[in-house]
């Protein structure tokens, strides 16, 4: 793993002046801990690039770094740490022997001012507690029509999500866009993240229209405007035309959702806008603690039919794919792509095989499946689960309309009756109710190795599991959304 770390302002900061002759693995192991990256550094007047190796949270640079070339080790002057902040001691370390500490004043570059359209939606609102959480930005502005007063927000999110951090607007709508853009300092955000648009299903064009298509180029345009330095646009996997073989980037597009058609349109529109810095950022099914859409969807079900002791029972076949990912590296990749762009100036880009837009799919490598699904929440709720014969599901895909109404019809009444029962009066968003559009046979299937090659992108969850969907339910009976079984 390899940084470039180039000089910016000042703080203090302890230097410890290894050997020239020292390698990382020659410090006794009483003192080995985080030993696995290198840094180089780039010293502004003599323009070469130094080595140096961090050890817990102290950085040793060889003797070179700085006596070749006549930098007196209390010069004011400084480096970048991206992604690290570090709090040094000042005393030499045990295990390292005639070691002099050298103090230089040094300060990390200010972190990137972020705005997240869209920000108390299902993602959005865990981008800002990723960074909250890791401290990532100088200031943070979450943009949304809804209040959080109305927004289901757990108490995790109290400070991520603050009212000081918080503005209501609609983004759509151009006379919005200076009250959303502007800074009480003057300057521009560096990342716009638009998480905004129309979540909901089987809307009416317009809905998607306006929410969605005319949210995307509103807030396009103003970034370019602006210089915005990365701009990042939330899609979704299903632009990609269905096909259990695993959709690359470049693949061929055909929609088959409403919200996929107006994301694509937006996609295109916004590569059209002149000097957008546009990544785009296509998704399988996000899943994760508080999540309301299509898995949360089968974990309600399979409640209802562990309380009705019966088989739940799948449309099409075990096969079907439907990809998933975390919610958490969601967001992780979403800070990922901004910082590759923004910083690191898209190493690994070949724009040329890639095309000039930046895209990049976001998806697990555990190619999920409804069979996968279906034997997780099997094993959870201790109910047998199958899939229909070739026979109903032909029938399903002439007579999708009345099959949806009847299956909707078998599992809200039984839902109502599990929450009145708990004496839930606030079931939140989480709901069994069926939409025709996710019911179709179409596979979500795509491949994410690109983020993986070109951004050094890592999962954290590389699969959906049976304990990160206990996680999901443990979170529901937290907030009070889900119906214990007695």
């Amino acid at each position: 793993m390899y940084r470039l770390l180039t000089f910016s302002q000042a703080l203090p900061l302890t230097i410890y002046h290894l050997p020239s002759t020292t390698h990382p693995y020659h410090i006794p192991h009483t003192t080995y801990r985080i030993l696995h990256t290198t840094y180089y550094i780039l010293h502004p007047a003599s323009c070469i690039l130094h080595t140096a190796y961090r050890l817990s949270n102290i950085i040793y640079f060889t003797k070179s770094t700085w006596g070749g070339h006549n930098v007196h080790p209390q010069i004011h002057t400084s480096f970048f740490l991206r992604n690290t902040s570090f709090s040094l001691p000042k005393t030499n370390p045990r295990g390292l022997k005639s070691q002099t500490p050298g103090e230089i004043y040094t300060k990390m570059a200010e972190k990137p001012a972020v705005l997240i359209i869209g920000g108390l939606g299902y993602i959005g609102r865990f981008l800002a507690l990723h960074i909250h959480k890791n401290n990532l930005a100088s200031e943070v502005r979450i943009v949304d029509k809804v209040l959080p007063q109305l927004a289901w927000l757990a108490p995790e999110f109290a400070d991520a999500c603050s009212n000081d951090k918080f503005m209501q607007a609609d983004a759509s709508k151009e006379q919005s866009l200076p009250r959303i853009f502007d800074r009480a300092n003057g300057k521009q955000w560096d990342y716009v993240f638009n998480c905004g648009g129309e979540t909901r299903y089987s809307q009416e064009d317009e809905v998607y229209k306006v929410r969605s298509l005319a949210l995307s180029i509103a807030v396009g345009k103003e970034a370019a405007k602006r210089g915005v330095k990365a701009f990042v646009e939330l899609s979704t996997g299903m632009v990609y035309k269905s096909d259990s073989t695993p959709s690359k980037e470049g693949d061929k597009l055909k929609p088959w959702s409403k919200i996929a058609t107006f994301k694509l349109q937006a996609e295109e529109e916004l590569a059209k806008i002149e000097g957008l810095n546009l990544i785009i950022v296509r998704l399988a099914h996000v899943y994760g603690d508080y999540a309301s859409q299509f898995v949360p969807t089968a974990l309600t079900m399979a409640r209802i039919y562990q309380h009705l002791n019966e088989e739940m029972k799948w449309l099409w076949t075990k096969d079907l794919r439907v990809n998933t990912v975390n919610i958490n590296d969601t967001c992780k990749a979403l800070w990922a792509v901004a910082e590759w762009y923004a910083i690191s100036e898209k190493p690994n880009w070949d724009a040329k095989s890639m095309g000039e837009i930046p895209t990049f799919n976001v998806v697990d490598k555990g190619e999920t499946s409804q069979g996968t699904i279906a034997e997780l929440i099997g094993e959870i709720f201790g109910i047998k689960t199958g899939f229909q014969g070739q026979l109903v599901s032909t029938f399903a895909k002439l007579n999708m309309d009345s099959v949806v109404d009847d299956i909707n019809e078998e599992v809200l009444g039984p839902w109502a009756d599990l929450l009145e029962e708990a004496g839930i009066t606030r079931p939140g968003p989480l709901t069994p109710f069926m939409e025709k559009e996710l019911l179709k046979d179409t596979d979500l299937s795509m491949d994410g190795t690109r983020i993986e090659k070109v951004v050094g992108f890592k999962y954290d969850h590389p699969k959906i599991t049976k304990d990160l969907l206990q996680g999901m339910i443990d979170s529901y009976i937290k907030i009070g959304w889900w119906p214990v079984a007695k």
